[in-house]
């Protein structure tokens, strides 16, 4: 399959399952939940999809636990978004990439206000 399509069907699924988990998850409970990424399977059947959830570590843990408990539903939402021969079965993944990113930024400041200008 040409990558170009790839890039076209993980762009269509990250939107539409973003949009499913606005609907389906409420945000008080589970603290806001993003979709960051999706990575496909090759032969797209499978779909690791990568989500941020803010709010204090409760929420973290319930939105990751709502989603695990919805994803039939979300899957259904999806199936009825996106046309496409098979509904890849979804998987979700926390990214705390935004988390790690923002602490090197952090320790790159810390280390800007140690280093004495020259």
């Amino acid at each position: 399959m040409g990558s170009h399509r790839k890039e076209r069907v993980r762009e269509l699924l990250k939107r539409a399952i973003g949009e499913a988990i606005r609907r389906e998850i409420p945000v008080g409970s589970a603290g806001l939940v993003s979709v960051n990424d999706v990575e496909l399977a090759r032969d797209l059947r499978v779909a690791r999809v990568f989500v941020s959830i803010l709010g204090n570590s409760e929420q973290q843990q319930n939105g990751l636990t709502a989603l695990q408990q919805h994803r039939a539903r979300l899957q259904d939402l999806v199936a009825k978004s996106v046309d496409l021969r098979y509904t890849p079965q979804l998987r979700f993944v926390v990214d705390d990439s935004i988390q790690r990113g923002d602490r090197v930024l952090k320790l790159i400041e810390e280390l800007e206000r140690a280093t004495p200008d020259t």
